[in-house]
């Protein structure tokens, strides 16, 4: 197959197939889910794109996203959309975590999430499908990254949160042009909402992973890994895991590198991270099924994570069984004290889902499940500066100043 080429602008896209039956369906459609209720996933005609690309070429290209673009699925240009989509970079916690482990910051994104990634893509194509109006249900980060891109494109927008999201995505949603609502129920029941007026004809549906291309976006999580390690790839990964189009996006972004020639055989091990009073998968993992049952009650201070199901589930649970990992839960306690610790000791201020990961990895390492003098790369899904941090100030009065040796 030839690339279509508009422009300076490649793609090998050559169609959607089912996540689940393999049964096959156009590219260049609006699409949501499979005729099986399951995503869909872009496959591209790989051995074309490594002939028209190099790693020495992409290496010589400017470290942003859209590098990636032959092993993306926008096909013109003109609908290319960002804010400034960075290659994030991979910090140590030499004190908190350990001498071979190493955080990919997301927070550095857009909007301050690793929702960027994804949104930016499923944004980008909803554009050039002819998309004018998208809803989607939220945590708080993805919506926030929605609305920013939703604006740029030039789509109206409608997102539903639950009635405990964070005041400042709830805000910044708003700010960034959407109309935002408060609902009295979780995320999935957000989500049967926007499902509703979806089969009206309303919007588009755009939760997680209810289009093909959000998982597009977050594979270059995966893509800029390899490269950020010399083309190899950690022994382990530790990622927050509600829907887990990251780790999914990832694990398929490992396969499309080896089958281009530019990786191995090997995988890291995919450690799927969730918080105990939010555990669907992780008990799936327990229970050896492939899918998993929705969690009731579910809570925690890791508001990101809180998806009681996930349309993706057999995905998330096929990729860390395969790759000898596990699916953890930590609880509510080690995650503030992981996040106090990176912060404390290492300078590196983690989101609440960040330092599930941080405590997943410990509480791995004392179990046996990792070694360490593995390479073990965490995943901090945005910054800590969108989560209310504890005051831990003093007073001084100017007026009646203190031994200034006691301060």
């Amino acid at each position: 197959m030839t690339a279509n080429l508009v422009g300076e602008r490649r793609t090998f896209v050559t169609h959607l197939e089912c996540s689940l039956t393999g049964e096959r369906y156009e590219a260049d459609k609006l699409q949501g889910l499979s005729a099986a209720g399951r995503p869909l996933l872009v496959r591209y005609d790989l051995e074309a794109a490594g002939g028209a690309l190099r790693r020495e070429a992409l290496e010589a290209r400017p470290t942003d996203l859209w590098r990636w673009r032959e092993l993306l699925p926008v096909r013109r240009t003109e609908n290319i959309i960002s804010l400034g989509e960075i290659e994030t970079p991979l910090i140590p916690i030499p004190r908190s975590g350990g001498t071979n482990v190493l955080v990919k910051d997301e927070g550095r994104l857009p909007t301050g999430s690793f929702k960027a990634r994804g949104l930016v893509m499923a944004v980008a194509m909803a554009k050039e499908l002819g998309v004018k109006r998208i809803a989607m249900p939220t945590n708080g980060n993805a919506g926030a990254a929605l609305a920013a891109y939703a604006t740029r494109a030039g789509i109206e927008t409608l997102v539903l949160c639950p009635s405990d999201t964070p005041e400042v995505n709830v805000r910044e949603i708003a700010a960034q042009g959407a109309r935002v609502y408060r609902v009295n129920g979780l995320i999935d029941e957000c989500g049967a909402i926007v499902g509703i007026g979806a089969a009206e004809g309303l919007w588009f549906d755009f939760s997680t992973l209810k289009e093909p291309y959000r998982i597009e976006g977050k594979k270059t999580m995966g893509l800029e890994l390899a490269a950020q390690l010399g083309w190899r790839l950690p022994k382990a990964i530790f990622y927050p895991t509600g829907g887990g189009t990251g780790l999914i996006g990832m694990w398929k972004a490992f396969d499309e590198l080896e089958q281009l020639g530019w990786i191995g055989s090997e995988r890291p091990k995919m450690f799927a991270v969730q918080a105990s009073g939010c555990a669907p998968i992780v008990k799936a993992f327990e229970d050896g099924v492939e899918h998993a049952e929705r969690w009731e009650n579910a809570h925690t201070v890791a508001a990101g994570i809180r998806v009681p199901k996930a349309v993706g589930d057999f995905l998330i649970l096929r990729a860390v069984r395969e790759s000898g990992g596990a699916a953890l839960a930590v609880e509510e306690d080690d995650i503030v004290r992981a996040t106090a610790d990176s912060a404390a000791m290492d300078g590196l201020l983690l989101c609440p889902e960040g330092g599930a990961t941080l405590a997943a990895y410990r509480n791995a390492l004392e179990a046996g499940l990792v070694s360490a003098t593995d390479d073990v790369v965490l995943f901090n899904c945005a910054t800590g500066l969108k989560y209310p941090l504890e005051d831990r100030s003093a007073v001084l009065d100017k007026n009646a100043l203190p031994d200034l040796a006691e301060l």
